[in-house]
């Protein structure tokens, strides 16, 4: 048996898989204030009455790190930068404790410039001296040769032990980005351990002694070890569940939105051929512009328990909505030019979302939700009606027309907001080249010809979301626990960096502490047996099952390396990942 957990913003999804299909599912809500019990109540209705050695993969999902960025709860950290000449680091500062130290090494991994021994100990000292727990250390080339950024931890570690270096949280040469993925891994360090060191404690003392594995960005998942060493991967977890449970329902062939409809947010993504797209460099999320590899997914403030309030807004008297500044603007409130609007009107409009103040108030809520509306409309059952409708009525009164033509409202504009949402999410995509997480669709253009729906709320939308957007929408199968499913069969994935220099006579993929002498003999076929050893090594240490491992090239380039009209040797850079999917043994028909 395997269990999946998905830690949502409104409710925690707890799943008990074996190879026959789902044996028990349970869902309870999600206190931010204390995610560590959240989650222990979800294990304990799941595993009532059930045998803990029968359990043999236990995957989360959380949003943990997510909200900590969202809501600039970051700890604070050291940050040390080595570059030398060029572009100066400065510019993509974060953080206080910032300090950029001399020393460089060039893009061919050979030393210019010796590190300071003398001005990282003074820096260490000052650090440690503002009660900073954790340092970042990042070299500009440290991916070709990582001597620096290991001289300055080992000079660090007298003040320091946990320091994260630049050329192990990726192999990209990528420098601004290094930084911020660098900072980001060491500022969520704290609670990441905090938290998962509990829940891993309190497991083994319900006698749970199965592996736990960690959801990534990219869809696939990390053991609790690896996990640690690289926190910032549990970004965007949440909304890669929700792709990896859609996958298997998705057809061949087509492309499919797949949309996540929970209490607070919707999460929304695109399937090519059931392969999810990809962010090609790296997930970005406001200033932080990293190098964490992951799906792509857009999440918008509405759901089922979505607020929604009365507002004033102005309206172009011949055709359409306006903003404040009288700027046209669509349902999803984005202005679609600068070009102001005189024929304008104030009117008093509705606002659903971005925030929810908790439960609808048919289940003893504080604020009227599009939940309300559709029990008041009979589309969904249960909750208080009596309480929905004095809600409506207040909100209707204010707008100055029926609780019917309110609650009608509220419910069409919600899907309305939603399919808005994910055309303008394709639109921006097909402005872009298209990747997924297999391969590079030259000159592709997304055309979406399906819509899957999962979430708890998905039911009562499929309909008005399929009469909106005119394209087929299908509810999945246990829709309200399919992310946590997805977590649940996730495979374990990573991917290896290797850079051969044959003038050199060298070989290294320094986020694996690998460097090996080779000859000038040495061709593609030869890195390509290289980098699958070192990737299988990889995953085997990220907590792999080899019957899952699919090994597949993502980039290859090869140079030539001519002096004085001579070849003088090659240098060859390969990426390599194990194939992001599901695993196998069980049947996917959930």
């Amino acid at each position: 048996m395997i269990i999946g957990l998905d830690v949502g913003g409104t409710h925690t999804d707890a799943v008990l898989l074996s190879e026959n299909g789902l044996e028990r599912h349970v869902k309870v809500p999600t206190d931010t204030s204390n995610l560590f019990n959240t989650v222990l109540s979800g294990f304990d209705l799941l595993l009532d009455g059930i045998d803990s050695f029968k359990v043999k993969r236990v995957v989360i999902s959380t949003t943990l790190t997510t909200n900590s960025v969202v809501q600039k709860q970051l700890n604070p950290v050291g940050i040390i930068v080595s570059s030398g000449p060029g572009i100066d680091p400065k510019l993509f500062r974060r953080g206080e404790h910032f300090y950029t130290v001399s020393g460089s090494i060039d893009h061919r991994g050979r030393e210019r410039s010796p590190i300071n021994r003398a001005e990282i100990e003074q820096i260490s000292e000052t650090i440690k001296n503002a009660g900073i727990e954790y340092v970042g250390v990042i070299g500009k080339f440290s991916p070709r040769n990582p001597a620096h950024e290991l001289e300055i931890r080992d000079i660090l570690k007298k003040n320091f032990h946990t320091i994260f270096l630049g050329h192990k949280v990726s192999g990209n040469l990528n420098f601004p980005r290094r930084i911020a993925t660098v900072h980001l891994n060491t500022a969520v360090y704290s609670m990441h351990k905090n938290f998962f060191n509990a829940v891993n404690d309190t497991l083994k003392q319900k006698g749970l002694k199965a592996p736990i594995q960690i959801l990534k960005a990219d869809g696939g998942t990390m053991n609790l070890a690896t996990s640690m060493e690289f926190p910032g991967q549990t970004i965007l977890s949440g909304p890669a569940a929700s792709v990896m449970g859609a996958i298997h329902h998705a057809p061949a062939d087509k492309d499919v939105l797949v949309l996540d409809i929970g209490g607070t947010t919707t999460d929304i993504a695109i399937l090519v051929n059931k392969a999810p797209l990809l962010e090609p460099v790296g997930v970005g999320r406001g200033k932080y512009k990293s190098l964490i590899r992951a799906l792509h997914t857009t999440s918008r403030g509405i759901g089922g328990d979505s607020q929604v309030t009365a507002i004033e807004r102005y309206i172009d008297k011949t055709d359409g909505v306006c903003d404040k500044r009288g700027r046209d603007i669509d349902i999803a409130g984005n202005a679609k030019s600068d070009n102001l609007i005189n024929s304008r009107q104030k009117i008093k409009a509705l606002q659903i979302g971005p925030g929810r103040q908790g439960p609808a108030l048919a289940f003893g809520g504080p604020a009227l939700t599009p939940t309300d509306a559709m029990i008041w409309l009979g589309i969904m059952e249960g909750g208080n009606k009596k309480l929905a409708e004095e809600g409506l009525a207040l909100l209707a009164e204010t707008l100055g027309i029926s609780i019917r033509e309110t609650a009608e409202k509220i419910f069409h504009q919600t899907c309305e907001t939603i399919v808005s949402v994910a055309n303008i999410m394709v639109d921006q995509i097909n402005k872009k080249p298209v990747y997924t997480v297999h391969e590079f669709l030259e000159g592709y253009k997304i055309r979406p010809q399906q819509i899957l729906l999962l979430g708890g709320p998905a039911p009562y939308f499929a309909s008005k979301i399929e009469e909106i957007s005119g394209i087929k929408t299908t509810v999945l199968p246990n829709s309200s626990v399919a992310n946590a499913i997805g977590a649940a069969l996730a495979r374990t994935t990573c991917e290896v960096s290797l850079l051969v220099d044959t003038e050199r006579g060298v070989a290294t993929a320094p986020e694996e502490n690998f460097t090996a002498s080779v000859s000038n003999s040495y061709r593609k076929d030869d890195a390509i047996k290289t980098a699958i050893a070192l990737l299988e090594k990889k995953a085997v240490n990220a907590g792999a099952d080899l019957k899952n491992f699919e090994a597949e090239t993502t980039e290859f380039q090869s140079f030539n390396v001519v002096r004085q009209f001579a070849l003088r040797g090659k240098i060859f850079r390969i990426k390599m990942q194990v194939k992001p999917g599901l695993i196998k043994g069980f049947s996917h028909g959930f």
